[in-house]
């Protein structure tokens, strides 16, 4: 079972999940053979203060 794992920098709306998890479903589907059904895709959203690039937090606590 193909398992995707998808991590945000804050939050995205339903339907913008469900357009990544149709997509990234269908790229599966076509690059690797494997039938819809078999394919899990997560999307973890996380608050920008919980991550940091170039050693800054995208979103410092006030």
């Amino acid at each position: 079972m193909p398992y995707v794992n998808i991590r945000v920098a804050g939050t995205l709306t339903k339907e913008q999940k469900a357009k990544i998890a149709k997509g990234v479903t269908e790229v599966i589907c076509n690059e690797a053979n494997k039938p819809p059904e078999s394919v899990l895709v997560m999307i973890d959203e996380l608050a920008p203060e919980n991550i940091a690039k170039k050693g800054e937090l995208l979103d410092p606590p006030a």
